[in-house]
């Protein structure tokens, strides 16, 4: 059915005390962004709840995209009738008829915030609860755990009901633990450690490096469309695309093949941290996973991390490849991020890096190269691009990726 306004419910946000208006409000614009393409939806942020009044808006539509915003323990759709019976009655007939099937047992749950209504709860109960089983006399009233649960909530700016309960994706809102930047590769582990770690509260921007023309412009579109998907959680994200074909191409060719992968890594590395000092970041995310390849032995993230004290983390790092994958399909990134575009980190790939390299050595290796020349040129290059939830990258290659999903 088609309702009139969606109750959303905060989990984590209950606890947080004199800062509950400031997670309240940030999880109010987050609810806009995501909900940007409903034009007609007005969002009313109040320190218990928050109201999204649908006017009109297709509410199973909102109601999907409401699922994935963190910060929403659960949310009620709604149906807003005006303060007296006979409209209550007509509310309650129109649910029921669409809910309310053959030898279902049913409750009426009746809450007031305004004590001056005409009845009290209990005759509320009472009440409505005679008029469906006059009208669906095969329905059957339980009071413990009934098939469908009637909610009445009378306020002073209306009487709302609802019948049922679902879960959001709980979490702390998007921007409420400062700003990240994730490494996005395009590839499985990145998507799910950017949505574990913006389910803390993390603002997270996007960060991806490309080569062409060794990368192709599908692959960046796919990165880009990894975006758009994990901007559901937030509302949007920022998207930063980095040049990194000249710096892997002089790599290539000055450093010895077991220690190219760490020092294109430790090149990926300084770059995101000098974009995060420039736009506020605290931290560097990423999608490793300890043992899963060669460049995530500890003695590679140890030679890897040596070029900046900023910290790194791994929301991935105990997960094995199963579970992640597992996560990866739960939130819907799994198809994407398989599709068959290489990125950056697999191209000029040696067929046997370093697991264990040394890190005096790789700091000998990389004098080859012209580290700071090489930075500045690539951070000059950067594109930086706001995503939005609901955004497609991939329409104008509909008919290849349309043959490999």
């Amino acid at each position: 059915m088609q309702y009139t306004e969606i109750m959303v419910r905060y989990g984590e946000l209950s606890t947080k005390g004199k800062n509950q208006r400031d997670f309240v409000s940030r999880l109010g614009g987050n609810i806009r962004k995501s909900l940007h393409n409903f034009p007609k939806l007005e969002i009313y942020p109040k320190r218990d709840r928050t109201h999204v009044t649908l006017n009109g808006e297709d509410s199973e539509a909102v109601i999907e995209r409401l699922k994935q915003v963190f910060g929403i323990q659960n949310f009620s759709p709604s149906l807003k009738v005006d303060r007296n019976m006979k409209a209550i009655h007509e509310g309650v007939l129109k649910m029921m008829t669409d809910q309310l099937k053959p030898g279902m047992t049913f409750k009426i749950n009746t809450r007031r915030s305004d004590h001056n209504f005409e009845m009290d709860t209990n005759e509320l109960n009472d009440d409505l609860g005679g008029f469906v089983l006059d009208h669906f006399p095969e329905a059957v009233v339980k009071m413990h755990h009934p098939d469908l649960i009637l909610r009445v909530e009378v306020r002073n700016n209306g009487v709302f009901l609802s019948s049922e309960t679902i879960q959001g994706a709980g979490g702390l809102p998007v921007g409420t633990a400062g700003k990240g930047m994730m490494m996005l590769s395009g590839g499985i582990d990145s998507p799910v450690a950017s949505y574990l770690g913006m389910k803390r509260g993390v603002d997270m921007e996007m960060i991806h490096f490309f080569s062409p023309p060794y990368t192709s412009e599908q692959a960046l579109a796919k990165a880009k469309e990894l975006t758009s998907h994990l901007a559901a959680y937030a509302g949007s994200l920022q998207f930063i695309q980095v040049p990194f074909t000249k710096i892997q191409e002089e790599i290539k060719e000055k450093v010895p093949e077991g220690y190219l992968m760490t020092v294109q890594r430790r090149m990926m590395l300084r770059i995101a941290v000098a974009i995060a000092k420039k736009r506020g970041g605290k931290a560097i995310f990423n999608g490793e996973s300890l043992g899963q390849v060669a460049s995530q032995t500890m003695e590679s993230m140890e030679a890897i991390n040596d070029v900046t004290n900023m910290p790194i983390l791994r929301p991935v790092i105990s997960l094995d490849k199963t579970e992640i994958i597992k996560k990866a399909k739960e939130i819907g990134t799994y198809d994407l991020s398989i599709l068959p575009f290489e990125d950056c980190c697999t191209i000029f790939a040696p067929p046997a890096p370093k697991t264990k390299p040394d890190t005096e050595r790789t700091r000998y290796y990389e004098k080859r190269i012209d580290v700071e020349g090489l930075m500045k040129e690539a951070i000059d290059g950067v594109q930086v691009s706001e995503i939005k939830a609901g955004q497609n990258f991939l329409n104008q290659n509909e008919d290849v990726f349309a043959e490999l999903l």
